[in-house]
């Protein structure tokens, strides 16, 4: 088994976390959400040696993709992001761009499909889509390290806000039944704010499931 380090970075006026999913063989690295500071973000990549081979997008708000086209130009790799999660990333009214003083679009190179298995950076990796907080939503599923990097759909005994342009509590609680809770008690769940959980811990006193 490809054995994961997950270095946590925490960026941007919104407290999200930024995670580095490393390969502690060979150094690969796919970076998760970075939301702002790129080039903080980018002096941890050089200090450290590691080699980027991947951007992963959970969703398109600002606050977890505004850094990722700075990084992907620099480091000459691509941006991934969930196929329904397009017209978030490009449309400013919809990626909350304006809250930090100025719109953007944000794009991906890259869009995948709910259950697309990939592999990068010597990782398996299963896309699921888990619409709710946005339309195209997804977690990214390290299956052989349990480890889950869930974005804004699951957090420490809470979700994802759903008040936001498109959200749908209903939907998003659905995708979290559906798609996360039949994951094993033991994965690890890297969230986008705040602490991180387990699958278990989640399953047993989340009160929104």
């Amino acid at each position: 088994m490809v054995p994961l380090k997950v270095k946590q970075f925490v960026v941007g006026p919104v407290q999200t976390n930024c995670f580095f999913a490393v390969n502690d063989d060979t150094k690969e690295t796919l970076i998760i959400d970075p939301g702002a500071e790129a080039k903080g973000l980018a002096a941890a990549i050089e200090k450290e040696e590691l080699k980027p081979a991947a951007i992963l997008l959970t969703h398109g708000h600002f606050d977890h993709a505004s850094a990722a086209a700075e990084l992907a130009e620099r480091f000459g790799i691509e941006i991934y992001a969930e196929a329904h999660e397009k017209e978030t990333l490009e449309n400013p009214g919809l990626n909350l761009s304006g809250w930090q003083g100025r719109e953007e679009a944000y794009h991906a190179g890259v869009y995948l499909k709910d259950e697309q298995e990939i592999d990068l950076a010597g990782f398996h990796i299963r896309v699921l889509a888990t619409p709710g907080h946005t339309v195209g939503g997804c977690c990214y599923f390290f299956s052989y390290q349990n480890a889950l990097f869930a974005g804004d759909t699951l957090f420490h005994m809470s979700v994802g806000r759903t008040d936001f342009p498109k959200g749908s509590m209903s939907e998003l609680v659905r995708s979290i039944r559906e798609k996360l809770m039949i994951l094993p008690d033991a994965v690890t769940v890297y969230t986008g704010h705040n602490e991180n959980t387990t699958i278990g811990t989640e399953r047993m006193y989340n009160p929104y499931l």
